[in-house]
């Protein structure tokens, strides 16, 4: 994971990064400040593992939790989008999923996971559902952030 964390430091020189992190609890954090001059691009990230956090910190509308839940597209956006703002960063990535035990109430199984990417021009949100245990899909949706910093980059 070191490694992907550098290239994305790397291509990301110039510019800012934030993070809004739920299922990962810090780990794309972890992953990015395990680099060496990591403070010249990270900014630092929330980690919104309740839904009153993306509301609070992350202007998460209650009504999108409500009608989409926490694992979901709309709201991966809406957090990297608040992350982005909130950190005054260029660029944001958000991840929300099901790392278990179980599934949710809006049949999401577990393994589900959303990540969300923001900066100046566009916004989007990627689908991925992992297996393994919970450490597993945890390790595989901070692979899928950095990798899809390097994708819009």
């Amino acid at each position: 994971m070191t490694s992907l964390a550098f290239d994305v430091l790397a291509r990301l020189q110039g510019k800012t990064l934030a993070t809004a992190e739920s299922c990962t609890g810090g780990g794309i954090g972890e992953a990015l400040t395990a680099v060496p001059g990591a403070s010249n691009v990270f900014k630092g990230g929330i980690i919104s593992y309740c839904n009153e956090i993306k509301q609070k910190l992350l202007n998460v509308p209650d009504t999108m939790l409500e009608e989409f839940g926490a694992v979901s597209a709309p709201v991966a956006e809406a957090m990297a989008k608040g992350a982005r703002i909130a950190l005054d960063a260029d660029i944001a990535v958000s991840v929300t999923g099901l790392a278990g035990p179980s599934a949710d109430e809006f049949g999401n199984p577990v393994g589900t996971v959303f990540v969300g990417y923001a900066d100046g021009e566009k916004i989007l949100s990627r689908r991925f559902l992992f297996s393994g245990d919970r450490d597993r899909i945890r390790e595989q949706a901070i692979e899928a952030a950095l990798l899809l910093i390097l994708e819009n980059v």
